[in-house]
């Protein structure tokens, strides 16, 4: 996990320690949150969008103190994620090979769901282009609302090679490469098409 941390690092990615599964008992999360609706996957720290570095020492200190814990990259700073259900992530892949539109870094939660990472829309001037998702808020939502969501300001993502519950694990299935970053709204086009075809 740190050597994973420090590559993020490199591109320029800050990151945070996150929850990992548990490791006796019967809790699904490292967490003292009783049934916690993430587990896995989201921030040791409630200041996680403060604490969040890119700093070699920092991450070295970080995961000698929590080896075990997995990387949580926020969103909205260095690129947005737009997160769907891993059968539209694949559709969608299959669709821009075909018609050769650029894509990013693309990351799989398991079997669940697809992260496509896309350049940030930031903090646009005008609030109206800013397309907040209710996983920004509370990111508990992800069972009960399994389309697409676009993470951006105040969110974030868990990255590989974290690992979640029940033998699932977060992988790359298109890892970074140092590339500029796609245009969200040309994806977000093929996402929304193919979440619509498989949903």
């Amino acid at each position: 996990m740190a050597a994973a941390a420090r590559d993020y690092a490199a591109l320029g990615w800050p990151c945070t320690p996150g929850a990992h599964p548990g490791v006796a008992g019967d809790r699904a999360c490292s967490c003292d949150r009783v049934g916690c609706p993430d587990p896995g996957a989201h921030p040791v720290s409630a200041t996680w969008a403060l604490q969040a570095s890119a700093d070699i020492d920092v991450l070295n200190r970080w995961w000698t103190e929590r080896p075990d814990a997995n990387i949580i990259l926020p969103t909205g700073r260095v690129f947005d994620v737009l997160d769907v259900p891993a059968a539209a992530g694949t559709a969608a892949l299959a669709r821009i090979a075909r018609e050769g539109l650029p894509v990013g870094p693309v990351a799989a939660l398991g079997d669940d769901r697809y992260l496509f990472f896309v350049a940030t829309r930031g903090a646009p001037e005008d609030e109206d282009e800013w397309w907040s998702c209710h996983l920004d808020c509370f990111p508990e939502t992800v069972t009960e609302t399994p389309g697409m969501r676009w993470h951006c300001r105040d969110s974030y993502v868990v990255a590989p090679p974290s690992v979640l519950p029940y033998g699932r694990e977060v992988t790359w299935v298109r890892p970074p490469d140092g590339s500029p970053l796609p245009d969200p709204l040309r994806l977000l086009e093929v996402l929304s098409d193919s979440c619509d075809a498989v949903g």
